[in-house]
């Protein structure tokens, strides 16, 4: 218990006092005028206020990562609980925090645009492809993963699930931002929010175990390697490269620099903490990894937010716990298609203010996310924990140059690029998606690897 409270308290003081660093280094200015006030259009660019923007943050970036993420971390054990917490204050936030506010001072541009300023021309069509190719089958997963869990609890066809989440999809991709994703998602979130404090309550009051094995030592069941896997694992929970496609979204809808700060930065904070939780509930509920790796491999991670949710709040309190995650998926799958088409849109460089260009573009971004569903993701699904990261990592880099260029302290996005970066090499070099290598080969090279970037850079900001 003392160790969670710990942990807890560590991401609240992250945000106050790191939070704080960050947001002087980058320089925000109350003055400025946002995108929002000087390119209203009323459909993505319209000032909304900031405790809502920070609510449809949280939920836009949550996805499934700080539950079935948290739930997978846990079978290292305790250990996890370091990576969500430092990787959500010093990684994690930073990463938010940066890519909202680069794209909120370029007049709310979307990602790809952003890493051909800084990066390079050359990068960006192949970064555009990858992102585009990213966001649709995430938008996928995210369909196919509530419509089991919906379909387990009502007893329903899966196929008429898969219909409803994309029915809906089409609209939120197509409407103005406040009509559906600005109204009903806050409420969505303080649901989430609200569940995953009460079942930590639950636990207090049973005065239950946290952590029967207090180690550091791995715990995994099947001896998996720390690193890389638990830090690709735990992904939303610390930093996710998704979170930067959905940052612009908000960007055009902030009325105030300063609110950039608990918009983003606090946004991920707040994912750390439930991915705290329900980490924490995974070790707690089935007394270590052994228990929780048994009903992971039955039933998955959505068969443990069941039980758990139900062994800790009863029937109506676990279907409650469901929806919650549900609507969790959902709310990611929707803005994910929704930052395709911005995306696509900025690329072609024509606004679509007009229904007319909005319906062709999200008609075509959601063929493709359907067409996704048709075939066999196992073996694509393998490459997206890698490709999230390696997302994370270039948006780390592409931060590290705006703030060399505007002469501030690189340092701050800097070190987590590197690490980012070394993550993602050892693990395509190690794992079985990859190249089969040895560990300790792969991690000398991805070491290397990042190293040889990182004194690229310090000398070239040095000449």
């Amino acid at each position: 218990m003392i160790i969670f409270l710990i942990a807890f308290v560590s991401l609240i003081f992250g945000y106050a006092l790191y939070g704080y660093v960050v947001e002087k280094v980058f320089g925000a200015d109350a003055n400025k005028e946002t995108p929002a006030v000087t390119k209203c259009d009323n459909v993505d660019y319209m000032v909304m206020p900031g405790w809502r923007v920070f609510l449809v943050q949280f939920l836009n970036i949550a996805g499934l990562g700080p539950v079935f993420g948290a739930i997978l971390g846990a079978l290292y054990g305790p250990v996890c609980l370091f990576w969500i917490v430092l990787g959500s204050i010093f990684a994690g936030g930073v990463h938010d925090y940066m890519s909202g506010m680069i794209s909120l001072r370029h007049g709310g541009q979307s990602l790809a645009p952003l890493i051909e300023k800084y990066l390079g021309s050359k990068i960006k069509n192949v970064f555009l492809i990858f992102m585009i190719l990213f966001l649709l089958l995430l938008g996928s997963v995210f369909a196919m993963s509530p419509a089991h869990m919906l379909s387990d609890l009502s007893e329903t066809p899966f196929l008429l699930w898969i219909v409803v989440i994309f029915a809906y999809y089409f609209l939120a991709t197509l409407l103005p931002i406040d009509k559906i994703i600005g109204r009903f998602y806050p409420l969505f979130a303080l649901l989430l929010i609200s569940v995953s404090l009460a079942m930590l309550a639950v636990l207090f009051w049973k005065g239950q175990e946290f952590y029967p094995d207090l180690s550091l030592t791995n715990q995994h069941p099947k001896n998996l390697p720390i690193f890389p896997l638990m830090f690709i694992t735990i992904a939303c929970g610390a930093i996710s490269g998704f979170h930067a496609t959905q940052s612009p979204l908000m960007a055009r809808c902030l009325s105030n620099e300063k609110y950039g700060r608990s918009v983003f930065y606090g946004a991920m904070i707040t994912e750390g903490v439930v991915a705290l939780i329900w980490a924490t509930l995974g070790i707690a509920f089935y007394q270590g990894g052994q228990g929780l790796n048994q009903v992971i491999e039955k039933l998955g991670p959505g068969g443990v937010v069941s039980e758990v949710s139900n062994g800790y709040l009863g029937q109506i309190g676990g279907i409650l716990a469901v929806v919650s995650v549900v609507m969790l998926s959902i709310t990611s799958g929707d803005t994910a298609f929704r930052s395709a088409r911005l995306a696509i849109s900025d690329y072609l460089k024509k606004e679509d203010k007009s229904l007319k260009k909005r319906l062709i573009i999200s008609a075509v971004v959601l063929s493709g996310g359907i067409a996704m569903s048709f075939f066999n993701l196992t073996t694509i699904w393998l490459y997206f924990g890698w490709a999230n990261q390696l997302l994370a990592a270039i948006t780390l880099w592409m931060a590290t140059f705006y703030l060399y260029r505007e002469n501030r302290c690189f340092w701050l996005t800097l070190l987590p690029a590197g690490f980012m970066t070394s993550v993602c090499v050892t693990y395509i070099l190690y794992d079985k998606i990859g190249f089969r290598l040895p560990l300790d080969v792969s991690v000398y090279a991805g070491s290397g690897v990042a190293i040889c970037l990182m004194v690229s850079f310090i000398i070239r900001h040095r000449r």
